[in-house]
């Protein structure tokens, strides 16, 4: 509940801001029109969702339709000729991966995450730090190996010299917090923005800043798009005061 009535205070304070450009006929005046696809992790699933609503609404006659999941699958999708427009990767490598196929350029990095546990509902078996995690019987949910959430949860793990076998291994964080809610894992590590958008659905654990570790969002258009002039204006938006206020209210940090 918290989640929603930050990003709709946000939405509420863009959306007046931004009132002002549209055209009071229902038409644009910037000549933005049509839709765009916009890859994008799993984890900016709430606050792009909003963002999408909010630049519909300032841009009458747009459309911005989302493809959410893990960055890893998302690259591979476009470097196999998937249609999209934008690409907003939770990690330089995914995005790294597109820009040196020829399919996007000039990526800019828009937000930074960092990791936190997330404990079933209750905590029942009572994790307070990576290290319970290693704790025999406990179960642990993990993002798989090649996926952003993946990758910075093995370095909070290093960092912790904590040694986890996986009880799930999840294709997204979504996935991860999934399998947490639901009680099947006793604990998952994930974004700090999961936790948040999860509610009272989870019990968050703090990570130390010792232990801890981030990793950037960049996003990009995609040089195979139909609608480049929506695409930039929509990347444009994402990086704007009004999208980085939509964004810290979900819990990324600044790039």
């Amino acid at each position: 509940m918290k989640r929603a009535a930050a990003l709709l205070a946000a939405l509420a304070v863009v959306v007046a801001g931004c009132s002002s450009s549209a055209d009071p006929s229902g038409g644009a005046r910037d000549g933005l029109a049509g839709s765009i696809t916009v890859f994008a992790a799993a984890s900016l699933t709430d606050p792009f969702r909003a963002l999408g609503t909010q630049f519909e609404q300032a841009h009458h006659g747009t459309k911005i339709v989302f493809s959410f999941g893990g960055s890893s699958a998302l690259a591979t999708q476009i470097d196999e000729g998937a249609p999209g427009d934008v690409f907003a990767s939770a990690a330089t490598k995914n995005m790294s991966d597109v820009t040196e196929a020829g399919n996007a350029a000039d990526p800019v990095t828009f937000a930074k995450n960092t990791m936190q546990i997330a404990a079933a509902p209750g905590n029942p078996e009572h994790v307070t730090s990576v290290a319970d995690l290693a704790k025999p019987g406990i179960k642990v949910a993990l993002c798989e190996a090649t996926v952003p959430c993946g990758v910075v949860a093995a370095e909070v793990l290093a960092k912790a010299g904590v040694s986890v076998k996986a009880t799930a291994s999840e294709p997204d964080v979504k996935s991860v917090v999934a399998v947490v809610e639901s009680g099947e894992v006793d604990a998952g590590v994930v974004y700090v923005t999961d936790v948040k958008a999860a509610g009272d659905k989870v019990v968050g654990v703090p990570i130390p800043d010792a232990q801890n570790a981030t990793t950037d969002y960049p996003i990009a258009t995609l040089n195979g798009s139909k609608n480049a002039t929506l695409a930039k204006a929509f990347v444009d938006y994402v990086l704007s005061a009004d999208g980085q206020r939509v964004l810290a209210a979900a819990g990324f940090g600044s790039p």
